[in-house]
């Protein structure tokens, strides 16, 4: 199974997010940044099996992006060889 990772620390909101997901994802250039094609690509287009992989995901960009984990809970509930986790970002502990 192939794992894209989505580095949320470079993302501050759609357009950043598409960016990076049509190049890890090899979309084509008349990709349609918005939901639906989004799921048409999962859904349709892209090589199966696909894991993509939230990082560094804050509470902000959970309220900024509710649609997209939607959209992605939707696919993964209709693709069977499509899955999606996203993970908050972890701080470091300073020993004192």
């Amino acid at each position: 199974m192939k794992t894209v990772y989505i580095d949320f620390v470079t993302i501050g909101d759609y357009e950043d997010f598409y960016e990076q997901l049509k190049s890890k994802l090899s979309l084509p250039d008349d990709f349609g940044d918005n939901l639906d094609a989004l799921y048409d690509s999962i859904t349709g287009f892209v090589a199966l099996p696909l894991h993509i992989e939230f990082v560094n995901m804050t509470v902000s960009h959970l309220e900024t992006f509710e649609d997209l984990l939607t959209t992605l809970e939707d696919a993964e509930e209709e693709v069977e060889d499509f899955s999606f986790s996203y993970f908050l970002e972890q701080y470091k502990t300073v020993a004192r």
